[in-house]
């Protein structure tokens, strides 16, 4: 086990994952792949979980055992919220926009009712609900910016008013794009789009903007409420805003202050303290982080979290500092309460995360017995483990009997290592020997009768020492009581929450000396403890001021050559980074030659350590022509080091480019002659010096006519070849120089260094022709340095830079299964059982890495179409883009497995899947196609010769019309929008096309095909098919007139458009069924004038008079019944007034 690298000082606190809630799903049967979970929220009490069959699950959290099941027929529940300030209500969003306000009876222990059901924003996405905090009101907010509030009457406030009064719904404000994000404090309502914040005085009816600058996207917003300490001073406001910043803004809505994250993101993220995985941290530096915060959340007392795609972040707003981010991948949303975090992730699953003292954390898991990690902890965080205040809570015996639970064999190196965290920490009750010890003579302490050492500070005067009078040693004794008392109380939750999980606690309550046990304050400790602690304090400050005089007293040549020295001797103890099982032979004779190794990685080393400074210099990373020679300068050093000069690249560039150049000054050979020279020539190689003379003195116009010359000639005589990769390292190499090494390697071939003109691939014409013939160097460039190269940053570039070049593809996957050759799954993968085979894969998840590929790449090459449908099961490890390349020669196959991976989720969350993938944009046109004609009816059933629709083709069943219909109604500009239209014409897929024409404002050509496809039924107010203006009818009337009457008698010669839908020729598109649909919309008396104004009444049969009798009678008694309900309702307001 290698030894944990330290976390700074600065960080004190973790996220803890000490709690999974798998079994608890399992039990709620909400980890199928039919049932998932789709929204959460939090309170003191509950935890609710809303799921996609319409279920809202309310788990009791005080040991997650009393549960309540609330059903919804109103479609899956997209949001829910819980009151905190009365945790007997909770309210509901449905998929179909209905908001239900349920009141759980808890206290009077009734069951659940419904108490309002608001329709207000049915058929829109209710995107935000906030209760308010001190009444009982409900704001709503809705993809189109619509805001409103609902006030709730209950059954408490009297039985007759809850069961008469329904208070309306009170439309606060609608903003310009859709809500993010609502909050509520104090009777202000924060309302955050997608361009800006809106501060609302919900009681004065006032509003305000916040700030002047819009943003584009999602950003959040909540209030920061003050502390208890801070007197009359009046909440703040943080919003979001691009490029990680937040503005910091008063009660008013003035903009006080824009805080920068970006630069404190840049450090490592923490590691979340897992039961699932070790923590691992990276000390190495990320790249800055340009995020957008997609919400704001309050948390505990002077905390904002927020979170990514790539994980979760806690800032210290007022301060500009950043409390600690971690990565948790795939967060959909976070629901929070005081320190608690409960995570949704995409796949439907949830976590239940704490934000702890790094100090309360390792309490935890002592106590739960869990003393591997716990020591990892330790390790990882030495030095907040080592201040003052970590020292009350894990005193040296706790770490004593932590390092005594751990294995010797197996974790020597952390034992190691917590005893160097034990050396540093002076306990707190025995810093020093005795008041009279010369070697601490700025402390000293005395024992008290209850076994309390009083530590006691030689700052001052002897008088002052002696001032500690009884007062002193009181308020001490206090202070200890109090402590011990929250500590009692923080234990009695931990074992109340313990009971409940299923957790081993390794711990004998009938043992007589417990190390990590309450530390009571008036316990005295054992004589024998005592003496040995002072005595491990005074021996580790004698030890520690001598290495310290030693070392100033040393010289400085003596001082460089004993850290030499050391860092010799630790490369020296350290372990193989790269153990492969078909080399063990070779890498023994290589570990005991490894100084011989050295020596000739010696120059590599240095050249490495100049790239990775250079690199460093702003002007370097900004200026590509720099990059690029730095890189080109490292490269030709890495090649001399692994000896793979000789078929390399950059010097048969060189070495052709100037014997070229030579006959070109003797012959004066014109450029257009070069082209005919011998494609199978080799050039004669030149000396590293005689090569930079010549490119200092060439010409740089011939210089560019030659390099494209031999570009095209390496390209095609050796880009070719086979080749042997070079999977394994061909000699050991330490982990520190591997990292560096595979990072600079990567960067070679993201740049194109590898190619000619020293990796010079200027933007312009030029551009296209140099990556056109860089393909053959490109894989040979793998071949040779695979061992070096990033795979995830590799496949990343190959899929976005050499998309039109399949042979980087394949030699990628021909490297990665080079890797696997001796995988178990591989070996599986002879006997033929593809199942066996799958759940091989799937038990050896989950799966983070690119190998994963190969194993695919074999599946689909052995069974073909049938395994591409299993693999929706590995994403997103395995991705569409990766399929697309798998399945290039059968696009069919690509759009199985592309379908069946949208129809997996969840039907809400299907469109912004399928936008997720769609990068780059010109793919939406491409599957577009891809779908319309594969598994499709023939075009001449839906297409006559005209070009116009047959009757009823609409109806035919298209295998991929579920995803067409996604692709259709993703948001797309308006050039796209028509040419989707225009295929979805050519190919006679008619329920697209209609739902584009209507989309792109087209809708007389829509109506015109729907009068030829001859179905009342497309004429719905749903999809907005229905003429909204006098002439539009008028123009569906004459066009449904020039109709041949005889076609719907007669038939058409569509041979199997009468087998494709029903006979039912009520709902053929004749003159008086439009006349009845128009006398339905806008009534009788108005639909008769204007077809007497059209000349249509001849046409009209004694069904429509009926009709319209008995419509003009039914709105009649409506308008009654409206006027009854209305008048009961003014009475009953008068008399409450009386």
């Amino acid at each position: 086990m290698t030894s944990v690298p330290m976390i700074p000082e600065s960080y004190s606190h973790v996220l803890a994952e000490l709690e999974c809630l798998d079994p608890l799903l399992s039990a709620l049967r909400l980890d199928s792949s039919r049932l998932k979970c789709t929204c959460i929220a939090v309170s003191r009490k509950w935890l609710a979980l809303g799921s996609s069959g319409g279920g809202l699950n309310l788990i009791q959290k005080d040991g997650w055992k009393q549960r309540l099941f609330l059903t919804h027929k109103e479609g899956a529940i997209s949001r829910v919220a819980c009151c905190l300030h009365d945790e007997d209500y909770v309210a509901v969003a449905t998929s179909q926009g209905l908001v239900v306000v349920w009141e759980l009876n808890q206290e009077r222990r009734g069951k659940p009712e419904r108490i309002y059901v608001s329709s207000e924003h049915k058929s829109k996405k209710i995107t935000a609900l906030c209760w308010d905090t001190a009444t009982l009101r409900v704001f709503v907010g809705d993809h189109v910016g619509k805001v409103s509030a609902i006030k709730i009457n209950t059954s408490k406030q009297g039985k007759a008013a809850a069961a008469f009064v329904m208070f309306p719904v009170q439309i606060i404000t609608t903003v310009d794009s859709r809500v993010v994000q609502l909050d509520y404090l104090d009777g202000r309502l924060l309302i955050s789009s997608l361009t800006r914040s809106y501060l609302c005085d919900t009681e004065r009816e006032k509003f305000w903007k916040i700030g002047n600058k819009e943003r584009d996207g999602e950003y959040g917003a909540c209030f920061f409420p003050v502390g208890k300490n801070c007197g009359s001073q009046q909440p703040l406001i943080y919003c979001a805003r691009p490029g990680s910043r937040m503005w910091e803004v008063n009660f008013e809505g003035e903009v006080l202050s824009t805080h920068q994250f970006k630069q404190l993101l840049s450090s490592p993220p923490l590691p979340v303290i897992s039961l699932r995985l070790d923590p691992q941290y990276n000390i190495s530096a990320s790249s800055l982080q340009s995020v957008s915060f997609p919400k704001l959340l309050y948390l505990t007392e002077h905390y904002v979290m927020t979170w990514t795609e790539r994980g979760i972040y806690v800032f210290i707003p007022q301060n500009v500092q950043v409390l600690l981010w971690s990565e948790v991948k795939d967060i959909q949303d976070v629901a929070v309460y005081k320190n608690e975090l409960f995570c949704l992730h995409t796949n439907g699953k949830v976590s239940h995360f704490s934000l702890l003292l790094v100090e309360r954390c390792v309490e935890r898991l002592l106590r739960r017995g869990f003393w591997s990690l716990a020591a990892r902890v330790c390790c990882l965080f030495q030095n907040s483990i080592i201040s003052c205040r970590a020292r009350k809570n894990l005193p040296v015996d706790k770490l004593e009997h932590l390092k005594s639970q751990l294995d010797l064999s197996t974790q020597s190196d952390v034992i190691s290592q917590l005893e160097e965290l034990i050396s540093k920490l002076e306990p707190v009750d025995s810093a020093c020997s005795s008041r009279r010890s010369s070697i601490s003579s700025h402390e000293s302490f005395s024992v008290l009768d209850s076994g309390i050492y009083r530590v006691i500070s030689r700052r001052g005067s002897q008088s002052d020492e002696d001032s500690c009078s009884l007062n002193s040693q009181t308020l001490s004794e206090d202070e200890r009581l109090k402590e011990f008392s929250a500590h009692q109380e923080e234990e009695q939750v931990e074992l109340d929450n313990l009971s409940h999980a299923s957790v081993v606690v390794e711990t004998d309550r009938n043992e007589t000396f417990l190390p990590f046990s309450i530390p009571l304050s008036f316990r005295s400790p054992s004589p024998l403890v005592s003496l040995q602690a002072v005595k491990e304090s005074v021996s580790s400050f004698v030890r520690k001021t001598t290495e310290k005089i030693g070392t100033l007293h040393m010289s400085p040549d003596v001082r460089v050559r004993q850290e030499m020295k050391d860092e010799e001797e630790s490369h020296e103890a350290g372990p193989s980074t790269a153990a492969y099982s078909q080399e063990e032979d070779e890498n023994e004779v290589e570990l005991q030659n490894q100084p011989q190794e050295e020596d000739r990685l010696k120059d590599l080393k240095v050249a490495t350590t100049e790239a990775i400074n250079k690199l460093q210099d702003s002007l370097v990373l900004l200026e590509p022509q720099y990059l690029r020679g730095v890189l080109q300068e490292w490269f030709l050093c890495l090649e001399e080091t692994f000896g793979f000069k000789e078929p390399s690249f950059s010097d048969d560039c060189l070495s052709e480019k100037n014997v070229c150049a030579e006959e070109q000054s003797e012959e004066n050979i014109e450029p257009e002659e070069n082209n005919e020279l011998d494609q199978h020539s080799d050039g004669g190689h030149v000396g590293k010096g005689q090569r930079d003379d010549l490119q200092e003195n060439a010409d740089q116009t011939s210089k560019d006519d030659f390099d494209r010359e031999v570009c095209e000639k390496n390209a095609n005589s050796k880009g070719a070849s086979n080749h042997v990769f070079q999977v394994c390292p061909p000699c050991f190499i330490i982990e520190e120089i591997q990292k560096d090494l595979v990072e600079l390697t990567t960067l070679c071939f993201e740049l194109n260094v590898f190619a000619c003109k020293n990796g010079n691939a200027e933007d312009g014409p030029e551009q296209d022709l140099q990556l056109s013939v860089s393909w053959a160097l490109a894989c040979r460039f793998m071949k040779d340095y695979f061992f070096l190269l990033d795979l995830k940053r590799l496949k990343r570039y190959i899929t976005i830079h050499y998309t039109s070049y399949p042979s980087v593809w394949e030699t990628y996957i021909e490297g990665l299964k080079e890797l696997t050759r001796a995988s178990p799954v591989t070996l599986a993968m002879e006997n033929g059982d593809m199942l066996k085979i799958l759940k091989l894969l799937n038990d050896l998840g989950p799966w983070d890495s690119p190998l994963l590929l190969a194993h695919a790449q074999r599946l689909y090459e052995k069974f073909g179409e049938t395994a591409v449908r299993p693999l929706i099961k590995f994403y997103p490890s395995i991705l569409p883009s990766d399929i697309m390349q798998l399945c290039r020669h059968h696009p069919a196959h690509f759009l199985a497995y592309l379908d069946s991976l949208v129809k997996s989720k969840p039907e809400n969350e299907r469109s912004s899947l399928l936008r997720s993938l769609l990068h780059p944009e010109a793919l939406r046109l491409d599957w577009l196609c891809l779908a319309v004609s594969h598994d499709a009816p023939q075009r001449t059933n839906t297409v006559d010769s005209e070009g116009n629709p047959r009757p009823r083709s609409h109806l035919f069943t298209w295998g991929y019309s579920q995803l067409i219909l996604l692709l259709i109604k993703l948001p797309a500009d308006f050039v796209t929008k028509e040419k989707m239209a225009d295929i979805c014409k050519s190919h006679g897929f008619w329920p697209g096309y209609l739902s584009l024409c209507l989309e792109l404002d087209r809708r007389i050509e829509a109506f015109t095909n729907i009068v030829h496809l001859d179905d009342m039924n497309l004429l719905d107010g749903e999809h907005g098919s229905i003429p909204e203006t006098e002439e539009e009818w008028k123009f569906l009337l004459h066009l449904a007139q020039s109709r041949s009457t005889d076609f719907h008698y007669h038939g058409t010669q569509n041979g199997n458009a009468v087998a494709n839908g029903s006979t039912n020729w009520s709902n053929c598109i004749t003159v008086e069924n439009v006349a009845l649909l128009l006398a339905k919309i806008i009534g009788p008396d108005r639909a008769l004038p204007l077809l007497q104004e059209s000349g249509l009444t001849a046409e009209l049969s004694e069904r429509f008079t009926r009709i319209c009798e008995i419509l003009r009678i039914a709105e009649k008694r409506q308008r009654a019944l409206i006027q009854s309900m209305l008048e009961r309702c003014d009475r009953f307001l008068w008399s409450q007034q009386a």
